[in-house]
């Protein structure tokens, strides 16, 4: 079960590394335009996307606290930002930087995984306690579900820019010989 969230982790950053390589050929007046969605710009939903799975990944450390390497993984996300507002080019380029960190995280995370780590609890802050955990492979799944519809929304206003951003066509080298 592990290898699936593994190739989920490699799929979201090859997915954020697409987005962003159309994103980053806009102009930051194109990305900071409010284009109507509920986090207005492109770099908003992009921010945004990038505090999901911060937050996400947040969430695992007294889960898998006896697990040094998945800490370890986890801790790399203490040098990630996620900005708010409108943003700068310099603001930009952080938080394409900040995306490859929190991507790298999510991968190295998964990978130091263990079958008994899948299956730990993940206690939630919502839900009025019922219920108050999931296992850890059920939010797993969330960060690659966060990550993706708003993937969709950032295509879907390419789209009506008229601006191709296939990102579905992931390449997918990062399967290996699997």
């Amino acid at each position: 079960m592990k290898e699936l969230f593994v190739i989920n982790a490699q799929y979201n950053h090859e997915a954020d590394k697409v987005i962003l390589s159309i994103l980053n050929k806009l102009s930051n007046d194109e990305r900071e335009q409010d284009r109507g969605s509920y986090y207005k710009s492109l770099s908003g939903l992009t921010a945004h996307i990038l505090g999901g799975t911060v937050f996400l990944l947040g969430m695992f450390k007294d889960a898998v606290a006896h697990n040094d390497a998945a800490l370890k993984a986890l801790a790399a996300l203490k040098t990630v930002t996620v900005p708010e507002g409108k943003l700068s080019e310099a603001q930009w380029k952080q938080l394409v930087a900040d995306i490859e960190t929190a991507d790298t995280a999510y991968i190295n995370f998964a990978k130091a995984l263990t079958d008994a780590d899948l299956m730990a609890p993940v206690k939630l802050p919502w839900y009025n306690g019922n219920p108050d955990s999931v296992p850890v492979f059920f939010l797993l799944t969330q960060v690659l579900t966060h990550g993706t519809h708003h993937r969709g929304q950032v295509s879907h206003i390419l789209d009506a820019l008229k601006i191709d951003n296939d990102y579905s066509g992931v390449n997918v080298s990062f399967l290996g010989d699997k």
